[in-house]
């Protein structure tokens, strides 16, 4: 069986690049997702991207960061 982190790092490894058009919007996710609304995402579909793109980039940035945290921790407990 395959490591789930591995996994998960292909997932994100395997992502399209964000459009910038989306940075605010995913640095929020990144350092505050309890505090996205409805209204960010209605703003995203209204500049012109799909529900589908925005779940993709919102999974891959929610992600990445965690296993960013995750090896944070490793290096403090390590």
């Amino acid at each position: 069986m395959a490591d789930p982190i591995e996994e998960l790092r292909k997932v994100v490894g395997g992502s399209p690049p964000a459009p910038r058009e989306m940075a605010a919007y995913l640095e929020k996710v990144r350092d505050r997702a309890y505090a996205v609304t409805d209204r960010d995402i209605e703003v995203l579909k209204v500049a012109g991207f799909t529900e589908d793109e925005i779940f993709g980039q919102t999974v891959a940035v929610a992600i990445a960061e965690g296993l960013l945290r995750l090896d944070l921790a490793n290096k403090v407990i390590g």
